[in-house]
């Protein structure tokens, strides 16, 4: 059985999810359905593409990814269709999949077009795509190849010698404080060093710990989590909230001999 994974903006308060999943299962019954998260915040592709990075890798080969994220992102918005390391992927041409790849065969990127484009929606045309590509027809027969991939520059670390300057780029479900830097990036530059990691008014962290046992109840710990990302987190409490630390806020970090 063939599995659609979905990532939207579209919340769970309204029926858009469930117009979506209906058109998919309408147009192609027996695909498995898995949801990836509705609760993208409005318009947020770069949140979108960290969802997916930390989700795709475990999906099987075969698995067709919708990104319903920021849809309308222009008057006449376009949607497009890729095949990826044995995945395909469908969503619009807002620049998502640039921050999701940064190798992408721009030639072998199809436009996905309307069944009806007198009567149609995003959903209709995204269920339409999944359902052809689940047929097993080829992507080129979609549509056209498109004329311009559109592209959004990755936020990175800001790097000298002896400082690192990263971005909070994402607050999960227990307030930890997601930041855009990777551990083999951080232990090329600490080079065995030690370091003093800075965020606001509050005293630095001087040391990495394995889990949160690592320190008492309520107090800060620094951490990378099993996607490789360093996380800022307070041992059963929020650490969004208490530490008033906020997605796209700065954080610093110190290396001395």
């Amino acid at each position: 059985m063939q599995i659609v994974s979905l990532t939207t903006d579209y919340g769970s308060k309204d029926y858009y999810v469930a117009e979506l999943k209906a058109s998919i299962l309408t147009n192609k019954n027996d695909f498995s359905i898995i949801d990836i998260s509705h609760q993208i915040d409005k318009f947020d592709i770069v949140q979108a593409s960290f969802y997916l990075q930390n989700s795709i890798k475990s999906f099987p080969e075969g698995s067709i990814h919708i990104v319903a994220v920021n849809c309308n992102y222009k008057r006449k918005s376009e949607y497009i269709t890729f095949e990826k390391n044995g995945h395909f992927f469908i969503g619009p041409n807002n620049g998502i999949f640039s921050l999701l790849f940064d190798d992408l065969d721009e030639s072998l990127i199809y436009q996905v077009e309307s069944p009806d484009p007198e009567n149609s929606n995003v959903n209709t045309i995204f269920s339409h795509a999944a359902a052809y590509i689940g047929h097993g027809l080829p992507l080129e027969d979609i549509g056209p190849k498109i004329a311009q991939f559109n592209k959004k520059l990755v936020i990175q670390p800001v790097i000298t010698s002896n400082q690192i300057r990263a971005t909070i780029i994402h607050v999960d479900h227990f307030e930890n404080v997601v930041i855009n830097l990777k551990r083999d990036l951080f232990e090329k530059v600490r080079n065995n060093r030690r370091f003093e990691l800075y965020f606001k008014p509050n005293d630095p962290i001087t040391f990495l710990s394995k889990d949160y046992g690592d320190v008492s109840i309520g107090d800060t710990l620094a951490f990378f989590n099993s996607s490789g990302y360093l996380e800022i987190a307070l041992n059963m409490d929020k650490a969004s909230s208490m530490l008033n630390l906020q997605k796209g806020e700065m954080i610093q970090i110190n290396f001395y001999e």
